[in-house]
């Protein structure tokens, strides 16, 4: 059960999280054009009012790395002069940032964004935008790095009754930025949950049925928000809605966009150099040929890591968590598919205990697996401690022993046919998940504030992650086919909740899941504002792993990822 996904559809599950469904035609229309959204061709067509350069021709004359490299950075300085010679306009940097952001490429310039956007926190109330996108897109980049800025700031453009003053009507660029900043609502903003209800039911209208750019940029736009999508997927949306925002006249977008496409291209080189070296690491490891009914899945394993860890820079931190993620599934599956419950029992007190003398009574399928668990977590350990003065060994171990017991309750409770009840399951699947065991790697693996006390913290499971781990979990039981072609059978949390509320429909119990999804992120957009418990580094990879989980629900009947990833 842990990390997995079955292909469910997005939208429908989506739009129940709000009082009014959509229509028929756009639930039916998604597949082929909410997703082909995201694709180049659809982003030619909407730059197709003003002149772009491409690189890519220019690309082509560089033979080696270092070329691209240097053309990198004088385009990166070329950015950083545009960015401070529009300091003095609030408004124009809000939008700098915002592209900066879309187009993935604001890892460069996190000094400079963060320096403006504290800036315009400082001012408080007395920055309220000039229109109602200006004010959405404010409060949005304020809260996406980490400032609370109250939701407030929306009560000067709603009467009493909660209505809009001056009803947007058709205004898309505003309905839709409006949309975007309720996504980083948390628990009890009743002013933001109007918002966006108010906002998705609007822009649902103004989905007539027929085919364009806009419909289909508003459809991206419910299925996939930006605080909850992936940079990479981001990226190609943003330049698709280039027009609907009214950016395409702006002298320095061609400079954006000149450096994304540099960078894509480099990205896509490490990702090939990172891949490669995972593959040839599986290889080596060989559990593939010990345990053949258990997942083979180098790609998928990798493709966690790298949209957990996205700054460029941590290749050796991608490679290495992609290490306990790959066994994570694999004792997922001598859990679900291979073990007995007697040597079930015993494989976890051999993890419990780390207690090598434990393997003889074990198959030797359990035994190799166990030894690859000891060589991989004593690695990295000793990478940590040579990188940053802490041994994190126990910690891990521990971290393997809680998650082997968590797998255990699910298979004693299969093999007793016990249906738990919805509490007792989700108290479980968090754990079951593997979120935890994968961020506490995470953790160490970053080797930031690494005290006593922040390691305990991490330890104890806190609602950072703890809100991850719901949201993997519960996406994981939407799904309605078996993941993968497995033979092992997992319960879920729907299953769960018609048992202990009879009568009740599936639709019903989809909704009330959905419901639940949407408050743990309220509690993860809590617990990424300041003051952060843990650093910003930490609480943005928590966000990727929650934003990772939609894409592995969205590969084919082939069990391929997007194509738009590779």
């Amino acid at each position: 059960m842990a990390l997995m996904a079955s292909k469910i559809n997005l939208l429908s599950c989506f739009a129940s999280t709000n009082p009014k469904n959509p229509p028929a035609f756009l639930i039916s229309k998604f597949h082929k054009t909410a997703a082909s959204s995201l694709h180049a061709n659809t982003a030619k067509r909407s730059l197709s009012t003003f002149v772009y350069s491409p690189v890519s021709s220019l690309l082509k004359q560089f033979n080696h790395k270092a070329s691209i490299e240097n053309l990198q950075k004088i385009n990166i300085k070329k950015v950083k002069n545009i960015l401070v010679s529009h300091r003095d306009d609030p408004f124009e940097s809000l939008e700098m940032i915002n592209a900066l952001q879309g187009l993935g490429i604001d890892l460069h310039y996190q000094y400079e964004i963060d320096q403006t956007l504290h800036m315009i926190y400082k001012q408080g109330t007395q920055f309220c935008g000039r229109d109602l996108r200006e004010i959405a897109l404010c409060f949005r980049l304020l809260r996406q790095e980490g400032h609370y800025i109250q939701e407030s700031i929306f009560e000067n453009i709603l009467d009493k009754k909660g209505k809009f003053k001056n009803d947007p009507k058709n205004d898309v660029k505003s309905l839709i930025e409006l949309y975007e900043a309720s996504q980083l609502g948390i628990e009890g903003e009743e002013t933001l949950d109007g918002l966006k209800e108010f906002t998705f039911n609007r822009l649902n209208e103004l989905c007539s049925g027929r085919e364009s750019h806009q419909e289909r940029e508003i459809m991206s736009s419910l299925v996939q928000p930006c605080h909850t999508n992936l940079r990479r997927l981001r990226s190609k949306r943003f330049i698709s809605m280039i027009k609907i925002a009214g950016l395409e006249d702006k002298e320095w977008l061609q400079s954006l966009l000149r450096l994304a496409e540099i960078d894509s291209i480099m990205l896509k080189s490490l990702i090939q150099e990172e891949l490669s070296q995972t593959f040839k690491w599986w290889r080596e490891l060989g559990l593939e040929k010990e345990l053949k009914k258990a997942r083979n899945q180098p790609l998928k394993w990798y493709t966690w890591s790298m949209e957990i860890l996205q700054d460029p820079t941590l290749t050796d931190q991608r490679l290495d968590l992609t290490k306990p993620i790959s066994l994570v599934y694999i004792i997922d599956d001598i859990f679900d598919v291979y073990g007995e419950l007697e040597e079930l029992i015993i494989f976890t007190q051999v993890v419990e205990r780390w207690d090598h003398k434990g393997l003889e009574r074990l198959p030797r399928y359990m035994k190799v697996c166990f030894e690859a668990l000891d060589m991989i977590t004593m690695e990295i350990s000793m990478k940590i401690w040579k990188s940053h003065g802490w041994n994190p060994t126990d910690s891990l171990r521990k971290s393997w022993a809680i998650l082997c017991k968590a797998f255990l309750v699910e298979a004693k409770w299969f093999n007793s046919g016990y249906l738990p009840n919805t509490e007792e399951y989700m108290k479980n699947g968090v754990v079951s998940s593997g979120v935890h065991l994968v961020m506490l790697h995470v953790y160490f693996l970053l080797g930031e504030e690494l005290t006593r006390e922040k390691v305990q913290l991490i330890e104890s499971n806190p609602s950072i992650v703890s809100s991850a781990a719901t949201i993997l979990r519960l996406w994981d039981d939407l799904g309605s086919a078996k993941d993968e072609n497995q033979d092992g059978i997992d319960g879920s949390y729907v299953e769960c909740y018609l048992n202990e509320h009879k009568g009740s429909t599936i639709d019903e119990a989809r909704t009330h899941v959905i419901k639940k999804i949407s408050k743990a992120w309220k509690c993860l957009n809590r617990e990424c504002l300041n003051p952060r418990q843990f650093s910003k580094s930490f609480s943005k990879a928590c966000l990727n792993i929650a934003r990772t989980v939609p894409l592995m629900y969205s590969y084919d009947d082939d069990q391929r990822l997007p194509k738009s990833l590779m």
